[in-house]
C-alpha cells in the first residue's frame, strides 16, 4: 500500500475532490478514484468523505493506493539507435511506432524490452519492473531523443532537473496552417479531458489542469503548413500536441487533436520529433547536449511541402 498526502490551498478550494484528483493524478481515472473514496482509501482530515466532497483551504488528503502487481518486462532483441552511452545513462533515438514501456495492449516490442536486452540489469529501479531506467517518455508516434538511466543516482539527478525545468527539450513539428507570428509562447494549463479520458485538454481559465508552457518559433511556412521548433518549459502529457491544437495549428498527422482525415493517408501519427536533449551529466556535472537526426519520412514531407 502506497500512501500519499496532498494539502489544499485557497486556489483549489471549492472543487469536488474526485474531479480535482482525476486532474492532478493523471494515472488514476475518476471512476477508480470514486471507488477508492467509497472503500475508505481516500480520507480528508482523518475522516472518510463522499466523491462529491468540496475541498476547503488547508484540507489534508491522504490517498492509500493499493500496490500494483506488475508482471516483469522481458528482454527482447530489438535494435536500438544509440546516440550516447556511458556507465550512468544511455541516450537513444526512439523510432516512430515504438512504445516506451509495456502497458495494456503493448506487452512487448517496447523500448524497455529492447533496453533490458541491451543493458541487462544495468538500469535504475526507481520506476519499478515495468519502467526500469525511464525518467521521461515520448509518445508512440513521436520520434527522437530520450535519456534512460542505468542507476538510481543518475535517475534521481535527472528527475530533479526535470522537476525544476532545467533540461533542454527542443522538438520540430509540421503543423496545419501558416503561422504568421514567427515566435510565441503558449502558457495554458493542461489536464485530463473532462469527458474523453484518453485525451488531454487546455483549461484557459486556469481553474483546472497543471501549468504548461511551450515556446515555439517558425522555421518555414508555405502551402498551408508551417515547420516549427518547440521548446518545452514544462513536460505535460501530449503538451505540444494539445498546445498547438489550442491555437488552431494542430500537428500534421495527429488524428487525436487534429483533423481525423490526414491529407497524407500513409502518414502514421503526428509529425513530431524530439530533436535536441540537453542536461547536466549526473556524474561530471557538465552540460551535455544530444541531437537526434530528423527521420527520413519527416524530411521527405518537408521537401514535398517545400518547407526546406
Amino acid at each position: 500500500m502506497q500512501e500519499k498526502k496532498i494539502y489544499i490551498t485557497e486556489e483549489q478550494a471549492g472543487e469536488r475532490i474526485d474531479k480535482y484528483l482525476a486532474e492532478t493524478e493523471e494515472t488514476l481515472s475518476r471512476s477508480f478514484l470514486q471507488k477508492l473514496i467509497k472503500d475508505g482509501k481516500i480520507i480528508v482530515n482523518g475522516k472518510g468523505i463522499k466523491p462529491r466532497y468540496e475541498l476547503n483551504p488547508g484540507d489534508e488528503i491522504v490517498l492509500c493506493l493499493p500496490d500494483l502487481e506488475e508482471p516483469e518486462a522481458l528482454p527482447e532483441s530489438i535494435p536500438i539507435d544509440i546516440l550516447y552511452e556511458d556507465a550512468d545513462l544511455i541516450v537513444v533515438n526512439k523510432p516512430k511506432g515504438m512504445v516506451v514501456h509495456p502497458a495494456a495492449g503493448h506487452n512487448s516490442g517496447t523500448l524497455v524490452n529492447a533496453l533490458l536486452f541491451h543493458c541487462g540489469n544495468q538500469l535504475s529501479g526507481i520506476n519499478g519492473v515495468m519502467r526500469p531506467g525511464i525518467v521521461h517518455r515520448i509518445d508512440k508516434d513521436t520520434t527522437g531523443a530520450l535519456v534512460v538511466c542505468k542507476n538510481d543516482k543518475s535517475h534521481t539527478c535527472l528527475a530533479e532537473q526535470l522537476k525544476v525545468h532545467s533540461i533542454t527539450r527542443k522538438y520540430c513539428a509540421i503543423v496545419h496552417g501558416e503561422i504568421r507570428k514567427e515566435e510565441g509562447t503558449i502558457d495554458l494549463p493542461i489536464g485530463r479531458h473532462p469527458v474523453e479520458r484518453k485525451k488531454m485538454a487546455v483549461f484557459p481559465n486556469g481553474t483546472s489542469g497543471r501549468k504548461a508552457v511551450t515556446h515555439y518559433r517558425v522555421l518555414a511556412y508555405g502551402q498551408g503548413y508551417s515547420y516549427i521548433e518547440c521548446q518545452l518549459e514544462t513536460g505535460r502529457t501530449h503538451q505540444i500536441r494539445v498546445h498547438m491544437a489550442s491555437i488552431h495549428h494542430p500537428i500534421l498527422g495527429d488524428r487525436v487533436y487534429g483533423p481525423e482525415r490526414c491529407p497524407f493517408p500513409y502518414l502514421e501519427g503526428q509529425t513530431l520529433h524530439a530533436k535536441v536533449l540537453g542536461f547536466l551529466h549526473p556524474s561530471s556535472g557538465v552540460y551535455q547536449e544530444f541531437i537526434a537526426p530528423i527521420p527520413v519520412y519527416f524530411l521527405e514531407l518537408l521537401q514535398k511541402l517545400k518547407l526546406l
